[in-house]
């Protein structure tokens, strides 16, 4: 029997770490006065269930879980614009605190179920009183569209255990297709948007 608060805690204290270094990068770009490319940032150590769940279903060991499953530890970093996405992949990319080993661009290649986010996986090192433990972490980056899409998906695949009926999965693709659209739309007006929330923001300021 796995000690689970044992096996989890670097997991936990990693997202703890990534979410104060990731939102610290939002900081600096409010600091700047210039527009964020990261909206806002979540993070979460799957559950113990979840992880033995997906160990069954993908084949994996119980004592492989450490180099096999990628998303015990997970974040998610939103982002207005499809623009946006790849300016923070690029900045993940030049830091020097972790290492990526993976990356999964589900925008320009999208899954069949219409799903978009773009992946980074990453090696991150966790200092712990027994040394360095280096553990997988995964950066889902992603519009608020891509986001509110990829929720209700994960809801309904819960429930019906990823056997969807034919008419959900026909209403979930052409949702998929709305999102995208809006994202696109959005990106049209990026500029004009941009400029009312930096009004906004310097009002917010004054009053």
């Amino acid at each position: 029997m796995k000690n689970w608060e044992q096996f989890l805690s670097p997991y936990k204290q990693a997202v703890e770490e990534l979410k104060v270094k990731l939102k610290g990068m939002r900081r600096q770009y409010e600091q700047d006065s210039t527009h964020s490319p990261i909206e806002f940032v979540t993070g979460r150590v799957k559950p113990i269930a979840s992880i033995l769940d997906k160990a069954k279903d993908k084949g994996i060991q119980i004592d492989k879980l450490e180099t096999e499953m990628q998303d015990i530890a997970g974040l998610r970093m939103m982002c207005q614009f499809v623009d946006d996405i790849k300016k923070v992949v690029e900045l993940l990319r030049v830091r020097n605190d972790f290492e990526i080993v993976e990356e999964r661009d589900y925008i320009s290649h999208e899954k069949m179920s219409g799903y978009r986010s773009y992946h980074v996986v990453i090696l991150y090192p966790v200092q712990t009183i027994k040394g360095e433990k280096k553990i997988l972490v995964e950066i889902q980056i992603r519009t608020l569209a891509m986001n509110f899409w990829a929720t209700i998906e994960h809801s309904l695949n819960y429930k019906y255990k990823g056997q969807f009926p034919k008419d959900i999965q026909t209403r979930l693709q052409r949702a998929a297709e709305a999102a995208f659209r809006l994202d696109e739309e959005m990106s049209l007006i990026r500029g004009e948007i941009q400029e009312a929330q930096a009004f906004f923001t310097r009002k917010k300021e004054q009053s």
